[in-house]
């Protein structure tokens, strides 16, 4: 009886507990939201990284490389046939350890999963407040108060699992005299001890131990035990990033407009392997669509998203000395850059120390520290969260303040904006870390660091960032023709900086738009958007053998979805609630010259609906189209529309 009286209490525990960043209004139970999680039993394997995941095995492993997608995966025999007694199951904050923990304990409280535990007790290190001294007994019943049964009695069946969540956050030392430890699960000792002789097994030695911990606090504990399995969390698989969003939202409208919005961005997409991310970004896009129909004009852009991300990470820090953060995070950011430059996404634990980053209290907020195969003994290795993040410090290097003396002692890279953008002109691979460059000097960038982290942002790089944009087209633009922007990543700059009288200031010397079989993702069209609206001297628009997307142009079109493009793979808005509509916005702005191809003849109703809304269309070209007759006919209609100021059509 005191065997289900046990599990009742934790699995009524479990499911009240709040997942990180959970709303008031929730009232979904915990299997509603619950997204599984993929994890490697292999953390030191050497598979690839996808996703720019930056694990601490360095990367997600697929399911076919020794990952597993369930909670069954962490007491599963291993490939030696043995049961592990011992898991220390690590991740990145934000990965989705507490959860995993939950998990277990809600559903060994329902019956349905690890039923070969007699009792399953939680010790959240991180909270808890533990005594200076006491018993394994003690430990069990400030973990259930509310059992009816004494712990001394539970304690005699062994068959039990004892979880540490956050193990690293009880701080004291794993080194402890071995005569000193316990045999007794009543004997009262001082916390160390009584821990320590749980983790070496000289009380309750048949017990099973599930630890949880972030990578970084792995090397003291390694000592410690003796046969322990590893194991990885890799965060969401691709699939699992689309269950995630219709799990959130629960509206399967809002959800899908979410995703794809997510979807048609390659770096929002890439980070949402981070669950955390992935909450973050529902949260922002939550609100842009409760106070809109669309997200066509969400304020929120990349960089934004993973500044709230940020905050998240470090609201839980101690805020009273902002010095300290403010310096580690000048020296994360130039570790972060050097290693862009390099090609460099793994460090030594002397770098982190040369860099001063070796600091317990905020190292593990930013790096992983990955777990070495079996065998290797070669030193601690770093690595970001993700590639992504790393690029996001790497830009945020350029432009956080400092006062000159911390730059000098580092001696390494020059802040010199300028070198940046001049080495992408050969280096695409720094397009990200420009991107973010963008979006940090914003205006509400700005304040938004200042006021929620604590790190101010220094302006002065926006006149170097103008100054390059309008350079960079003025080369690529022929001194005989006018001036015209051929690069789709100008419009991904400028929409992530969001700023109008910058976007403005940028493109007022240009008067042409010209791009060619361009796949363009709802991304892309919202950026063009965005460009478009406040280009007042934009003459000509050339899209010749562009493609509008409303979803992942690697994607299978669902043709059972009713507004669906009717045009294969392009994507003609129509109007659906809470829909994300990019291509009429898009042609509202277009007042001189449009040259479109391979149209067919079903894409001509909605180009008259467009010409007879907008008649200020001067140059139409459809080349290389299929119209046909009853095509070529509906486009008449739109033409006959009073006050056409169409002159030349081809």
């Amino acid at each position: 009886e005191h065997r289900w009286d046990s599990r009742e209490h934790m699995g009524q525990e479990s499911r009240q507990g709040r997942e990180l960043g959970a709303c008031p209004r929730e009232s979904s139970s915990f299997h509603s939201r619950f997204t599984t999680l993929t994890i490697t039993r292999e953390p030191g394997s050497k598979h690839g990284a996808k996703d720019g995941a930056n694990g601490t095995g360095q990367g997600c492993a697929s399911a076919s490389s020794g990952a597993a997608a369930a909670t069954t995966a962490l007491f599963e025999p291993g490939r030696d046939g043995q049961t592990p007694q011992v898991v220390v199951l690590v991740g990145a904050p934000g990965m989705g350890k507490t959860t995993m923990v939950r998990k277990v304990m809600v559903e060994w409280g329902e019956g349905t999963l690890h039923t070969q535990f007699d009792f399953v007790f939680c010790i959240d290190c991180k909270a808890i407040a533990l005594p200076m001294e006491a018993s394994v007994a003690d430990l069990v019943s400030q973990c259930c108060p509310d059992l009816r049964v004494p712990a001394g009695k539970i304690l005699d069946d062994q068959k039990i699992l004892f979880i540490f969540d956050g193990f690293e956050a009880l701080g004291f030392s794993l080194v402890q005299p071995e005569a000193e430890l316990s045999s007794d699960p009543r004997e009262v000792k001082p916390l160390e001890l009584t821990l320590m002789s749980l983790l070496k097994k000289t009380v309750l030695p048949k017990a099973s131990l599930l630890i949880t911990m972030r990578p970084t606090a792995l090397g003291s504990l390694r000592q410690c035990l003796k046969g322990e399995y590893y194991m990885e969390i890799l965060g969401f698989s691709a699939a699992r990033r689309e269950e995630y969003f219709h799990r959130y939202f629960e509206n399967p409208n809002k959800a899908d407009v979410a995703f794809r919005f997510v979807r048609g961005n390659k770096i929002l997409y890439s980070l949402c392997v981070i669950p955390v991310m992935s909450w973050t970004i529902c949260t922002i896009l939550e609100q842009e669509l409760c106070g809109k129909k669309n997200l066509l004009e969400c304020s929120k852009a990349t960089t934004g998203m993973t500044m709230f991300y940020l905050s998240q990470l470090l609201k839980h820090r101690d805020r009273g000395n902002p010095q300290v953060l403010q310096q580690f995070l000048l020296q994360l950011c130039s570790l972060a850059a050097e290693g862009i430059w390099k090609h460099k996404v793994l460090f030594e634990e002397k770098e982190i120390k040369d860099y001063g980053l070796d600091q317990p209290g905020l190292l593990p907020y930013f790096l992983n520290e990955r777990i070495p195969r079996k065998g290797e003994d070669n030193g601690s290795v770093y690595a970001f969260t993700h590639l992504h993040l790393q690029e996001f410090f790497a830009a945020l290097f350029y432009v956080l303040e400092d006062d000159g003396e911390m730059v000098s002692s580092l001696g390494r890279l020059e802040k010199d904006v300028n070198k940046l953008l001049e080495s992408y002109k050969s280096r695409k691979d720094l397009n990200v870390t420009v991107r973010f460059l963008f979006g940090l000097v914003s205006q509400k960038s700005m304040e938004y660091m200042d006021k929620t982290i604590g790190c101010r942002i220094s302006p002065r790089a926006r006149e170097e960032l103008l100054e390059w944009l309008q350079g960079r087209h003025r080369g690529l633009s022929h001194p005989s023709q006018a001036l015209k922007i051929s690069e789709m990543d100008t419009f991904h700059f400028l929409f992530e900086m969001n700023e109008k009288s910058f976007a403005q200031s940028a493109l007022g010397h240009f008067t042409d738009l010209d791009l060619h079989n361009t796949k363009l993702t709802l991304y892309d069209q919202m950026a063009l958007s965005f460009c478009i609206q406040h280009w007042a001297g934009l003459g000509s628009i050339t899209l010749q053998g562009c493609s509008f997307h409303w979803q992942d142009p690697e994607a299978e079109l669902d043709a059972s979805v009713p507004w669906v493009g009717v045009v294969p793979r392009v994507w003609w808005a129509r109007e659906q609630p809470g829909q994300v509509r990019c291509a009429k916005p898009l042609f509202s702005v277009l007042s001189h010259r449009l040259q479109w191809c391979r149209l067919s003849e079903s894409c001509c109703a909605e180009l008259a609906a467009l010409l007879a809304e907008h008649p200020g269309l001067a140059h139409l070209e459809l080349a290389d189209s299929s119209l046909g007759d009853s095509g070529v006919r509906l486009l008449c209609e739109g033409l006959r529309t009073p006050g056409s100021r169409l002159r030349i059509l081809r």
